[in-house]
């Protein structure tokens, strides 16, 4: 008789030989704080973050989106743009490869990115050894009162990327990107262990009774659940005023587990830090015992190539 739970250990053994390690424990973390128009300050308050995180174990770190300054995206102004910098001149970049260097640890880093004349949401993932290992664009842009993102973006040109960093294989989107299954269904396919959305999400300008947080949340929790990765998901809080708009920002930074269950939260106004630890080597043998990737049936998605569901 096939003894399934024989093969399953005698499959664990075989991967964590292979590693040379019993297991492949991580602990990731998601922080959260409210920002200035001090972008020194900012970069202060966020490497504060990070020690902290550092100091209760963690070894992947995420911060949130833009924290460098105020989300300036509620309105349109051109004297915005001089916010941006190459990769190489940014400041936030520069200051966190040295810390990720000095306390070992991968923090994947948002920024506003210029590249000749085009412009970027970006994330510089970064790894234990202070070394860029590349960067990724925001795909999906979004167009809304107080969210005007497209007036200051380009559509990422990167497409969706898969990084090996120390720790665990990792894949990152970007705030609205959260909301599209499609792109964490691609970073999943790609090999991560891991998914991190570094976010600026609260209230909405036009209409406050609107709060977006628990389908925010389960957007998210599904894309876990559905790929049997954890997410992790770190925003920003405080209130925010650019002209006639302003958004208070609901923080609420969160992990799940690889099954979509919220492990670990923030509140919606605190400054934080929260933590979560997995056995990745584990996460690998339960997706593959579930068998969501070995059912797929690529040649029947053609639609979702398309923008009206036609087939082709």
């Amino acid at each position: 008789m096939y003894d399934s739970t024989a093969a399953i250990v005698c499959l664990s053994f075989a991967l964590n030989n292979k590693k040379g390690q019993t297991m492949n424990q991580v602990t990731v973390a998601a922080t959260q704080m409210a920002c200035s128009n001090d972008r020194k300050q900012n970069i202060n308050n966020a490497e504060n973050l990070v020690v902290t995180a550092s100091k209760k174990g963690a070894q992947i770190i995420l911060l949130q989106e833009l924290f460098e300054t105020r989300y300036f995206c509620q309105e349109e102004k051109q004297e915005y743009f001089s916010l941006a910098t190459s990769l190489e001149n940014n400041p936030a970049v520069k200051h966190f490869a040295n810390i990720a260097e000095k306390l070992k640890v991968v923090l994947p880093i948002s920024f506003f990115e210029r590249k000749n004349k085009a412009f970027y949401n970006t994330v510089a993932v970064i790894d234990a050894d202070g070394s860029v290992l590349g960067t990724y664009r925001k795909c999906h842009i979004p167009d809304g009162p107080g969210y005007e993102e497209k007036f200051y973006f380009n559509p990422g040109d990167t497409g969706f990327k898969v990084w090996p960093t120390k720790f665990a294989d990792i894949g990152v989107g970007i705030c609205w990107d959260q909301w599209f299954p499609e792109a964490a269904r691609i970073m999943a396919l790609k090999g991560a262990d891991l998914v991190f959305y570094s976010t600026a999400i609260g209230s909405e300008p036009v209409d406050e009774t609107n709060d977006s947080k628990d389908h925010w949340q389960t957007c998210m929790q599904g894309h876990a659940a559905c790929n049997m990765v954890p997410v992790i998901a770190s925003n920003r809080i405080g209130t925010e005023t650019f002209g006639n708009s302003h958004i208070n920002f609901y923080g609420s930074s969160f992990i799940t587990d690889n099954k979509g269950q919220v492990i670990s939260q923030a509140s919606r106004s605190d400054e934080s830090v929260i933590t979560a630890s997995f056995d990745l080597e584990q996460h690998r043998l339960e997706r593959a015992a579930w068998g969501l990737f070995r059912d797929r049936r690529p040649s029947q998605y053609s639609p979702l190539l398309t923008n009206d569901g036609r087939y082709k």
